[in-house]
C-alpha cells in the first residue's frame, strides 16, 4: 500500500530526515517509536506533503512526492496531528461533517457510528469544538479523519494527555480500524499501547530508521531499547 524509499525532509536549511525507507501493507498497524526530537512527527508530515521533501513516496502505486497535500489526502490518506486542529467555532457535528471527502467511495464510517464509539461526542454534538476538553478534541479529530473514509491513516500521539478511560476507547477504535482493513501508522509514547497494537514497528533515531521488526523482537533486545528509547 505505502512504499517509502530514500525520503529526506527539510525545514528550511535544517535537514531532518536522512534517507527513510519503510513500507506498510493493507490492514497493518505499524508503530513508529523513538524519543522526542528524532523526526517521527516530521516523517508523517513529509508523507502527507506538509514539509519540503525529496525521495520516493508511493501510495497504491501512485508517486506522491511532488503532489500537494490536499491531492495526497484525496488519494485516501488521513492524518491526525498531535495538536488536534479542530475548528473551534464549529460544533462537534459540523466538524465531523467537514471530514467527509467529496469523490471518495461510500464511507466505512458513518456519523452515528462515531457517536457510538465515543458517546461523549454525542452528548456534546451541538457544542463548539473550542469548548471541548483535550481528550474530547482528540476523539473528535480521530472521528473527523475517519469520516473521510481513508485507506491509510497516520496518527500522532493519540493518547497524550488524555484520561485512561479515553485511552481505552481510542485503543478499541484503532482495533476496529484495523479490522476494517484500514492501515495505520501510529506514533505513540505509551510503549505498552504501541507494542500491543502493532503488527510491526520502526524505531527512529537522529532522523533515521535504526530498527525494523516486531514487538517481540524489540523486547528481546534490551540494549536497543536502552540506546534509543530510554530517557
Amino acid at each position: 500500500m505505502l512504499v517509502v524509499k530514500g525520503l529526506h525532509a527539510f525545514y528550511g536549511k535544517s535537514h531532518i530526515l536522512h534517507g527513510i525507507d519503510l513500507s506498510i501493507e493493507r490492514g497493518e498497524i505499524v508503530s513508529l517509536l523513538g524519543r522526542n526530537g528524532t523526526g517521527r512527527s516530521t516523517l508523517v508530515k513529509a508523507l502527507i506533503g506538509l514539509v519540503s521533501r525529496t525521495g520516493s513516496v508511493r501510495f497504491n502505486e501512485a508517486e506522491t512526492i511532488r503532489m500537494a497535500a490536499f491531492r495526497i489526502a484525496r488519494l485516501g490518506i488521513g492524518y491526525v496531528p498531535e495538536n488536534r486542529d479542530v475548528f473551534p467555532t464549529l460544533t462537534v457535528r459540523q466538524n465531523l461533517v467537514l471530514g467527509e471527502k467529496p469523490g471518495r467511495p461510500p464511507g466505512r464510517w458513518q456519523l452515528d457510528e462515531m457517536f457510538d464509539f465515543f458517546p461523549r461526542l454525542k452528548e456534546r454534538e451541538n457544542t463548539p469544538a473550542g469548548f471541548l476538553s483535550g481528550g474530547e478534541q482528540q476523539m473528535l479529530t480521530l472521528c473527523r479523519t475517519l469520516m473521510g473514509n481513508p485507506d491509510f491513516i497516520m496518527i500522532d500521539e493519540p493518547t497524550e494527555g488524555v484520561a485512561p478511560k479515553i485511552v481505552a476507547q481510542i485503543r478499541d477504535l484503532l482495533l476496529e480500524v484495523k479490522r476494517r482493513q484500514v492501515s495505520v501508522l501510529l506514533i505513540e509514547q505509551k510503549l505498552d499501547i504501541a507494542l500491543d497494537l502493532c503488527n510491526r514497528l520502526y524505531l527512529m533515531g537522529h532522523g533515521e530508521i535504526v530498527f525494523e521488526g516486531t514487538a517481540a523482537q524489540l523486547s528481546r533486545n534490551p540494549d536497543l531499547q536502552k540506546e534509543w528509547l530510554e530517557v
